[in-house]
């Protein structure tokens, strides 16, 4: 059977029409890496020598993955295509061309680390605070700037770039990155920006007619993900495709419905407005979708029309209804990580899937702490893609590593972990040398610490460090464990340090590190009883001790394990089963989206690409209150949700009575979503004694609403077992509960 028989009618169209510009709009799960290789396979069988075809992807397995498939169509002569990343290629460009833009043939590639330790060379030459300058924060600058092809001169002279930079006080970034540019030329060397910005400004310069050798050396280019390329990329793509006597054989194939990386600088714009730059385009929609059942696909459909500018086209499946789309609204994200645990378990037992078949995504890192608990808790295997489990994450295991100081002094690896973190201006030496001894005289790191006298300077940091750590440990018996730990955050310095790392790793960090402060004022508010084990106190050690499964580094090297992962690191996959979570206003949408309508559009596609994985079932969550920032929040639902259909949904499903939520559906339901009132939403709610709560008391709780008590067991520590409206069965530690009295 031919390779071309595999092809619907569009596929083979869009494989077999290979002179002039083509764009290929592929849909999700429509065959978009089959139609890219059997291209390439096409073009090679149809004459076109295997070295002239250029392929341009985004990971080096994508383009190993293309090599592998054409191979199997056309033998060896897949290993002549130049297939492989914008960088690699590039790079293997460069090489060859190097010295006629002033760098060695064999310069060196700076990574992150190299990129930072320029450039906090050149602040400590022109004094510069670091604190102020973060390197992370200046590269950030710089690649964004390269991205956009603007030179260090340019930048200079920039007014709204240096209004920017005042406003981030930085107002010396211009001539960082000048500096920066200088000192990677002299060092023969470039970063990963450079590999792109090089690329650009030899075709520009065009030294010894350069540009024209490559443009006749690529006869056929083609670039996967094209919705994701930036202006500096296809800015080197228009180069090399616009020659006078180019036919302009270009293949762009992407899904400006799937164009979520505006934050790396992805531009939309670049397939969007495609059919301007190149008369003459031939359109393939893939429109075709092999991977979902037909509830999953026009509840996608239905999502993504309701953005404004984008590239019409009308998805659609032959794999069955399918089930419909189920919602699940909860009370707390407590209960949210809990039921969809508890869905997992059942759509293992009634229809028979493994774990590797069943994704929980997150439009936020730090989301992942509590549904990593709860699976824990259900032994579930699981493994978070793409990124550490949350109490592994560094940001994490520091501000653990302070609490554990606290509590326990004796912890000598949580004292080395922090004791010059943030920096304070304890060296290297000084710690190595009072681990010595300690060894050597068989004594406590932390006693040393106590009685420590050595240069003015290392004497007082190691004071006010110790003083900080014995002012906490001070309080452990009349603070709880989030009052001490939010203490600890602000007088140690992370929490500052964090705040001020603006890129977007940064705000991942920071992210982290206030999701595991809410879990601490969860840990303190909560007041249900989880499990028979319950600890009945509030205090730090105690917290420690509950967090202690999570914190064991031993990582699950099963195959068959639950994925958890944010919507971004999603794309390109697929899976039986999916849960989308925390689908709430200001959460997904982001809130920092909702500036504009551009940014509302982006997280719009988001979600359509976080509908788009699921195979045969799809799982759309919410709570109606999480902490957030350290307090409990009402939250609304996503107003994405509404968007989905009614047709399409139906309320959760499959759970005991106890456990379900009341959402209620109607055509003329109004145009939000309205979670049912919680107490929290009454301003003069007062909770009362404890010892007043009798059984069959009706009862309001700040979080879960009217309730009915309907038994009151146990001695020192009673445990209250509530029916709350809309919810179900509540067990509550009237210790801790705060209940008012309905009159």
């Amino acid at each position: 059977m031919s390779y071309l028989d595999e092809l619907n009618d569009i596929q083979r169209k869009a494989v077999t029409t290979i002179d002039g510009p083509v764009l290929v709009v592929a849909g999700p799960g429509s065959g978009k890496t089959r139609v890219l290789t059997y291209r390439i396979a096409h073009l090679i069988n149809s004459g076109v020598p295997p070295y002239r075809i250029l392929s341009l992807t985004f990971t080096n397995k994508a383009a190993r993955e293309m090599k592998e498939r054409i191979s199997k169509v056309v033998g060896d002569k897949a290993n002549q295509v130049w297939a492989g990343t914008f960088h690699s290629i590039f790079a293997r460009i460069l090489r060859v061309e190097a010295e006629k833009i002033g760098y060695p043939s064999s310069f060196t590639i700076y990574d992150r680390q190299d990129s930072e330790s320029v450039v906090k060379a050149i602040l400590k030459e022109q004094n510069l605070d670091p604190k102020v300058y973060t390197p992370r924060n200046v590269l950030s600058r710089i690649s964004s700037s390269k991205s956009n092809l603007i030179t260090p001169k340019a930048y200079a002279v920039d007014e709204q770039l240096k209004i920017q930079d005042r406003a981030a006080k930085m107002p010396h970034l211009h001539a960082i990155y000048a500096a920066y540019t200088v000192r990677c030329k002299r060092a023969g060397a470039m970063d990963f920006d450079d590999l792109l910005y090089q690329m650009f400004y030899l075709l520009y310069t065009n030294p010894d007619g350069v540009l024209e050798k490559y443009q006749q050396k690529f006869t056929h280019i083609l670039v996967d993900e094209f919705q994701d390329t930036n202006f500096l990329q296809y800015s080197i793509i228009k180069r090399l495709v616009n020659s006078p006597k180019s036919k302009q054989n270009i293949c762009a194939v992407g899904d400006d419905a799937q164009s979520i990386y505006a934050f790396r600088g992805a531009t939309i714009q670049n397939i969007l407005d495609f059919e301007k730059d190149y008369k003459g385009l031939q359109t393939f929609k893939l429109e075709q979708n092999y991977r979902s059942t037909e509830h999953i696909v026009k509840a996608a459909n239905n999502i993504i029309k309701h953005n404004k500018r984008q590239i019409k086209k009308d998805i659609w499946s032959d794999k069955g209804e399918g089930q419909k789309i189920r919602l699940l609204q909860t009370p707390t994200d407590n209960d949210e990580a809990k039921q969809v645990a508890s869905i997992i378990v059942e759509q293992k037992n009634r229809y028979h899937l493994e774990h590797k078949d069943i994704a929980i995504l997150y439009r936020t890192n730090g989301q992942s702490r509590i549904f990593e608990e709860y699976l824990r808790r259900y032994n579930i295997p699981y493994r978070v893609f793409g990124g550490l489990s949350f109490y592994q994450r560094k940001e994490v295991k520091d501000m653990v590593a302070y609490l554990r100081v606290s509590v326990n002094p004796s912890d000598e690896e949580a004292l080395k972990r922090v004791i010059n973190y943030p920096k304070r201006g304890i060296g290297k030496t000084t710690i190595d040398k009072l681990t010595s001894v300690a060894a050597q005289t068989n004594r406590r790191l932390w006693d040393l610490l106590l009685e420590f006298k050595g240069s003015a300077k290392a004497t007082k940091a190691i004071g006010d460090f110790v003083k900080m750590i014995v002012t906490v440990q001070k309080k452990l018996d009349e603070k709880d464990a989030f009052e001490l730990a939010t203490e600890l955050a602000k007088k140690s310095g992370m929490l500052q340090l964090l705040k001020s790392d603006v890129t977007i790793e940064g705000a991942n960090r920071l992210e982290n590190f206030t999701s595991l402060l809410d879990g601490i004022k969860d840990f303190v508010e909560n007041d249900e009883v989880i499990d028979e084990a319950t600890i009945p106190d509030k205090k730090l050690g105690t917290y420690l001790q509950n967090i202690a499964l999570h914190t064991d580094s031993d990582e699950n090297k099963s195959d068959d394990v639950v994925t958890l992962m944010s919507v971004h690191a999603s794309k390109g996959l697929e899976f039986a089963s999916v849960f989308v979570v925390g689908m709430e206003d200001n959460l997904f949408p982001s809130f920092m989206s909702l500036e504009s309508a551009d940014g509302v559009d982006e997280e719009r596609r988001l979600f359509y690409v976080a509908v788009t994985r699921a195979e045969r079932f799809l799982t759309l969550s919410y709570a109606k209150s999480r902490y957030r920032f350290g307090k409990s929040q009402t939250c609304q639902p996503s107003p994405f949700l509404e968007e989905v259909g009614y047709e399409h949904m139906e309320q959760e499903g499959g759970l005991s009575n106890s456990q379900r939520s009341s959402v209620t559906f109607s055509k003329t339901a109004p145009s939000r979503f309205r979670p049912t009132p919680t107490v929290s939403d009454v301003p003069d709610f007062k909770p009362v004694n404890a010892a007043s709560i009798k059984e069959n008391m009706t009862v309001l709780h700040q979080r879960f609403g009217r309730g009915q008590v309907t038994k009151i067991e146990g001695g020192e520590n009673k445990v209250a077992t509530i029916i709350f409206d809309g919810i179900g069965e509540k067990r509550i530690m009237l210790k801790f509960a705060k209940l008012g009295i309905e009159v």
